[in-house]
Parts: structure tokens; sequence; C-alpha cells
């Protein structure tokens, strides 16, 4: 079991990471979230991780808090989500925004993630109930800014193509959600998101 990863950032393409630790090189999938806290290429992080071993694939998903971490390990075990879909959650919706959806039975926000049909979300409320308190108390803060990227709108079409959005369903949240008050693609992703989540 791969627990903890510390390396250099060697690429970022949102859900992706490459991570250099000591001459190997580990690719790492993020939730948006997390992504937008890893520092720029070249330098040094530490993330959480939680290994995933499948017949097909052994897959490596990290995380820049404890917190959201222990929220992706009880998803992953609510029937029909898998770790992607879980990724999809994340990337969505902060730890305690989930915890409000679970404590008001809010299916209908549940349902405008990617991924995420009525009976999945219904589950999610009824099997995530019992755990919300553990999710509250590792739910943490804000995390770091990203660095301004010359086309942020055009990143964040990728990020939430790469999330399991329809392109043109992307493209429309992003252009909805552009303003002035933007300035990275994460403020971007994160608005158009919320207008979802809002709808």
């Amino acid at each position: 079991m791969i627990g903890r990863l510390q390396g250099t950032v060697i690429e970022k393409q949102a859900p992706d990471l490459l991570l250099d630790v000591q001459g190997v090189g580990y690719e790492v999938l993020v939730s948006l979230s997390t992504f937008f806290a890893v520092p720029n290429i070249g330098e040094s992080v530490t993330l959480h991780t939680h290994f995933v071993v499948r017949e097909d694939a052994q897959l490596l998903f990290g995380f820049f808090e404890l917190g959201e971490r222990a929220l992706f390990r009880h998803l992953i075990k609510v029937n029909g989500v898998g770790p992607k879909m879980a990724l999809a959650i994340l990337s969505g919706m902060s730890a305690s925004e989930f915890a409000l959806c679970v404590h008001n039975n809010d299916v209908a926000t549940l349902v405008k993630l990617p991924g995420v049909g009525k009976k999945t979300a219904e589950r999610l409320v009824i099997e995530m109930r019992d755990r919300v308190g553990d999710i509250e108390a590792g739910a943490t803060g804000t995390l770091a800014a990203a660095s301004k990227q010359p086309d942020i709108a055009e990143e964040a079409e990728s990020a939430l193509i790469a999330l399991g959005y329809k392109p043109q369903d992307a493209a429309k949240m992003v252009s909805r959600a552009v303003s002035d008050d933007i300035s990275s693609a994460e403020q971007l992703i994160r608005a158009a998101l919320k207008s979802m989540v809002s709808k």
C-alpha cells in the first residue's frame, strides 16, 4: 500500500499529476481541489495517497489534505460509486457542502455532478448519513490558489471534460461563469461548478 508520496511535480494536466520521487515517476489522479493546491512544475509536494488495484489497472489517487482522502475512502464504499466517480464528487463540491447535502437529503444537488444518477445520489444520502461526522471533522479550509494561466477558459473547460462533463456542457458552464472578478482557472472552474450545484 502506498499511503504518501513526497516528490517533485513533473507534469500537471487535470486530473493527472506526474511526480518524480527519487527518480521514479508516479502518475497520480487528483481532484480539482488538490490539483489547484499543488505547486508549479519543478516544485516539491507531499500528497496523501490511496492505491487501487484492479484486474486491468493499478491506480494511484492523491490528496492534498487527509480529510479529502478520508471522504474519498468513505465514498468508494458506497455501492455503485467507483474511485473516478468519487474523485468527480470531490471536484464538484467541498466536504462540508457534501455533508450538507447528506444532512438535508439533497438528492437534486448531487445528481448535477457528472456520473451521479438519482439512484446513486439516494444511496449516497442514505449510506453516508452515519459518516457525515467523520467528513466534517476531516474537512479543511481553503486550499492554495493556482498561478494564473494565459487561457483560463480553455484550461477550465479541459478540467471539466476530464471530470466527465460533455464538451458542449463544459463550454456552456464556463461561458456562464466568466466574469471580471475571475482571474484564474481555479476560480472559473469553482464558479462553473457552483452554478451547476445552485441551479
